[in-house]
């Protein structure tokens, strides 16, 4: 019978004849025969099924097997006895020998018809040996896989006692060597289903024995965390972690975190191979034990690694949220990184340039998930800019991509980041803040944030951009009693000389401290500003004095002469002067005083008070930018402060006012007209700000600097509860006070005053009103009508014979912006350039002056932003336009440097010559030597770090071509979701590149 059945399956007939025939003897085959038929029919049926070379040949050899080991079951046990078993697991069958693949289905086969035969426990001992023996021999994926089925049917099979233990690290160590080799995509999907029988088997033995569980992990650890394999381990390592109960999460963490034997190196490797596991489909609970890991390294402080790990990892994690199949894990893992990596901006920076890119995608995808997946996102993105504001610039096209998407408010916010940072303890991570491998490509230094102190480097900057006050304050000599001052000048002398490209202003803060402010706190930058400025200033005053005197001017007088070698260099450079008059309403006296003053606080005006066009005494306008000009009906200003304010009669002629000329940016050959009504406004159909709650003022109309000037020298009335007491009729009257600027200073100094108490809420408010800044702004300053006529002998510009008033021109230099809704949080950065005398261009030292085009104003001087450690090239247009982009991103003190306009000025031309003569100040020898000496302490810790960071960073596996998720992107527009060529976006078709 076995001859014809071979005969019949070797023909040429047609498999439908053949099958006839084969069936006629199947059947024979259940009748009574004797043992020698039996076993040459279970001969050749074995040969059919192990070497058959089509697959019909193999299905006739297993139909043939079942049917005898049915029908004759005492044969087929004789037949298929340990002896056999033990030879095809050692060394195979037929030709083939070890290399034929289908032993291990044979036996699997077989074993069902000789369960309950005497010799059932011989084989269930031979087989725990040989599968424990065939996985030491890291069979590939396949056998695995077959080896798993068979185990997972027979049980009985599976090792037990210390080689089940050992059974379950060596099929872990397999899974560790698991590759796929081919990117079809039948290929790939039989490829995880092997996989997955592989771990489901694992998972079967942890289920009956609990106790292999801990054993197999610290197996599955080693394996990750070794920096001692060429290749890294395969990525299926985690389906294995999928089945681990996660009720055994916090004890295994809480022992790999405490275990001394773990190095930082091996401790690294592994989480940062784990994390590439996002990248593992249908992959259970993987993001939280990943999550975990991170969390329990925060526990114990293991900042470095955590630091190192999520830098070099997280823009693998962000590329795969394009793929549906493993977006929620990659998703939780990418939101736990950003969220605690809160002491710098680094990880969330690595990302900008990417998320345009994957909003976009997410967007064409159109999928539930998807858009579950941007609502996330755009809270996330909005979390960081919460935490890290201050770089308009970088996050404008981010903001763009998200504006569409929901705002969390401020409540949510602080949530995410609170329950998600490292540590609650700041001062932990100080000695992880970013680390620059040199200057920022502008050549400015950066300052480093001591824990909330960006309000104390923003001023600084500005002060140190203030170029006149920077060279006044380096020129200092040695031994001027001046300690505060001296440690700025050593300050500004490292920001001007360092190599490092950020340097600590610790001692400076410690000495410049108020003492009401709470440390670790955020502050008012114009509350530290003031407080500075008198520091220094009495400072000066009550030590020795510092500054030679400076060359006398033949055109000043001995008075004059005195009264500016009398000042402070804070009175020099910030001091300005105002005169405050008060006239009682009932008897018209006029009481006077003037006070000396370092900045100006403008308040906002109520909402319903019209700034613009209001009667004050020297309205504001703005110009175009091309040029200044002085006012056309400037010789016909009135001296009176209240003269404009009266009712005009039906004969006088409306009286007209000073202009305090502003320039904005605006484009070259717009019209050169006053601002007037909503000249420069905000989208109404836009409200950004309803997010932030009480505590904000949405803006109603939008403002201007001048319209905060107009409103601060216009006239208040004194009435009611605020009666003036007039001496002249020794009572309490209504009376009119209005402020008269006497002395402009060198700098002068704007504080919008943004914050106030509002009784309503009993909380702290901001008004977020845009206000516009212009670059130039022309001050009217009242003078005495004997320097008036000698001004106008000169020919200066902006005097107005009889007019008691001469305009100063004021250049924009730094603006300081504060970026959230409370004075107690957010952010502080600034906005600087480094503003020139412009007078051998634009005003003739021949007092003939000249054409109005020559005076065209140089727009082209550098902006710079200063951001804590961060500084970076800017323009004029983002100081302009940072509020439109970032509602809560406001100006809040502005600095301007006055125009040497009157040769009276001493200060101005001692000041220019110099410049002239010396150029940049020399420092003195102890300075000098003490910047020598830590630039090359510098260059010795840049040597030494960064074969540490070399010898650190090499433990991280690598995956080179892990990028082309998103590259891809840029050129193909016809996948969908940008993430293959398949349809859909991270369908089967793009599993290779996102697991392998």
């Amino acid at each position: 019978m076995d001859k014809i059945l071979e005969a019949v399956v070797m023909s040429s007939y047609p498999n439908n004849v053949k099958q006839g025939l084969v069936r006629r003897v199947i059947e024979a085959s259940k009748q009574p025969m004797d043992s020698e038929q039996c076993w040459s029919m279970l001969e050749l049926s074995t040969k059919l099924y192990l070497t058959g070379d089509t697959k019909y040949k193999r299905e006739v050899g297993k139909e043939v097997l079942e049917v005898y080991g049915h029908y004759h079951p005492e044969e087929f046990e004789e037949f298929f006895n340990v002896r056999f078993l033990l030879s095809l697991l050692q060394e195979g069958y037929g030709p083939l020998g070890k290399r034929s693949h289908y032993v291990l289905d044979y036996i699997q086969l077989g074993l069902q018809f000789v369960l309950e035969s005497p010799s059932a426990n011989s084989i269930f001992s031979l087989l725990r040996i040989e599968v424990l023996r065939k996985v030491c021999e890291r069979p590939s994926p396949k056998q695995c896989a077959k080896i798993s089925k068979l185990l997972t049917q027979h049980p009985q099979c599976i090792p037990t006692g210390k080689h089940q233990l050992l059974f379950c690290q060596q099929l872990i160590r397999c899974i560790g060597q698991f590759q796929c080799v081919s990117e079809g995509e039948e290929e790939i999907m039989e490829f995880l289903e092997q996989v997955n029988k592989v771990s489901g088997l694992l998972q079967r033995i942890w289920r009956t024995q609990t106790s292999a569980i801990l054993p197999s992990l610290k197996e599955l650890f080693t394996i990750i965390s070794s920096t001692e394999e060429q290749e890294a381990p395969s990525n299926a390592l985690a389906s294995v972690v999928q089945f681990v109960p996660l009720e055994l999460m916090d004890g295994v963490i809480r022992n790999l975190t405490n275990d001394d034997s773990i190095t930082d190196v091996q401790m690294m490797t592994a989480i940062g191979r784990m994390i590439d596991w996002v990248s593992w489909p249908l992959g259970k609970n993987i993001d939280k034990w990943i999550i975990a890991l991170l969390k329990g390294l925060a526990a114990v402080k293991k900042f470095s690694i955590l630091i190192e790990v999520t830098l070099s990892k997280i823009e693998k994690v962000f590329s795969k949220l394009l793929y549906p199949i493993v977006r929620e894990g990659a998703l939780s893992v990418l939101q736990y990184m950003l969220l605690s990596f809160q002491h710098s901006h680094e990880a969330f920076h690595l990302l900008l340039p990417h998320i345009p890119r994957l909003v976009a995608s997410l967007k064409k995808e159109d999928s539930n998930s998807a858009t579950s997946s941007l609502e996330q996102l755009a809270e996330l993105i909005h979390c960081m800019f919460f935490r890290f504001s201050g770089f308009p610039d970088l996050y404008e096209p981010v903001l763009e991509a998200v504006k569409a998407l929901p705002i969390p408010n401020e409540d949510r916010i602080k949530h995410l980041l609170g329950q998600n940072a490292w540590t609650s303890q700041k001062n932990e991570l100080a000695c992880f803040y970013p680390r620059l491998a040199s200057k920022s490509e502008t050549g400015k230094i950066g300052l480093i944030n001591l824990g909330n102190t960006c309000y104390m480097n923003s001023i600084i900057q500005s002060l140190f951009m203030a170029s006149d006050f920077r060279h006044s304050v380096l020129n200092l000599t040695e031994g001027n009693s001046q300690p505060l001052m001296t440690k700025l000048q050593w300050l500004f002398a490292f920001l001007e000389h360092s190599q490092r490209p950020a340097i600590s202003p610790e001692s400076f803060l410690s000495a410049s401290w108020p003492p009401w402010f709470t440390p670790g706190a955020q502050q008012d930058c114009s509350e530290y500003l003031k407080y500075l400025l008198d520091r220094l200033h009495e400072e000066e005053k009550t030590g020795k004095r510092i500054y030679q005197k400076l060359k006398e001017s033949s055109l000043t007088s001995q008075a004059v002469e005195h009264h500016y070698l009398n000042k402070t260099l804070i009175e020099k450079m910030f001091g300005g002067k105002m005169m405050t008059k008060i006239r009682c309403l009932k008897c018209l006296n006029v009481s006077s005083r003037e006070e000396a003053f370092t900045d100006l606080s403008l308040a906002f005006p109520p909402s319903d008070r019209n700034v613009r066009g209001s009667t004050s005494v020297l309205p504001v306008e703005e110009i175009g930018p091309q040029f200044i000009e002085p006012p056309e009906n400037a010789g016909q200003l009135m001296g009176s402060p209240w003269i404009q304010r009266k009712a005009p009669m039906a004969s006088d002629h409306p009286a007209p006012s000073v202009s305090v000329e502003t320039l904005g940016f605006q484009e070259r050959g717009e019209a050169a007209n006053p601002i007037h009504g909503n000249d420069v406004g905000v989208d109404a159909s836009k409200d950004p700000l309803s997010a932030f709650g009480e505590q904000a003022c949405a803006p109603k109309d939008s403002r201007s600097v001048p319209d905060l000037i107009n409103y601060f020298l216009s006239p208040e009335r004194l009435t009611a509860e605020n009666k003036y007491h007039c001496e002249k009729c020794a009572s309490l009257q209504d009376a009119e006070k209005v402020a008269e600027l006497t002395e402009g200073p060198h700098y002068l100094i704007l504080t919008l005053l943004r914050f106030s108490f509002d009784p309503r809420t009993m909380k702290r408010k901001k008004i977020l009103d845009n206000v516009s800044i212009p670059v130039v702004l022309k001050l009217p300053i009242l003078v005495a009508p004997e320097e008036t006529e000698e001004v106008c002998r000169h020919g200066k510009d902006g005097a107005v014979p009889g007019s008691g008033f001469m305009t100063v021109v004021y250049d924009l230099c730094s603006v300081v912006v504060h970026s959230g809704i409370s004075s107690e949080s957010g952010h502080y950065y600034c906005y600087s350039r480094e503003c020139t005398d412009t007078i051998p261009h634009g005003q003739p030292r021949d007092g003939v002056p000249k054409p109005a085009s020559d005076k065209q104003l140089d727009f082209e001087i550098q902006w710079y932003l200063f951001n804590d450690t961060r500084v970076s090239f800017s323009s004029f247009e983002s100081v302009s336009n940072v509020t439109s982009f970032f509602p809560k991103d406001t100006a809040y003190v502005l600095f301007y440097r006055q125009r040497p306009e009157r040769q009276s000025c001493l200060l101005h031309e001692a000041l220019a010559e110099a410049s002239r003569l010396h150029g940049e100040p020399s420092l003195h020898k102890d300075l000098m030597e003490a910047i020598s000496k830590d630039n090359i302490l510098f260059l010795q810790e840049q040597e030494k770090e960064a074969r540490n960071r070399a010898a650190y960073i090499s433990a991280l596996p690598k995956s080179p071509l892990w990028w082309r998720d998103l590259d891809r992107d840029k050129d193909d527009d016809s996948s969908s979701g940008g993430c293959s060529p398949a349809a859909g976006g991270g369908g089967s078709g793009s599993f290779h590149g996102l697991v392998f």
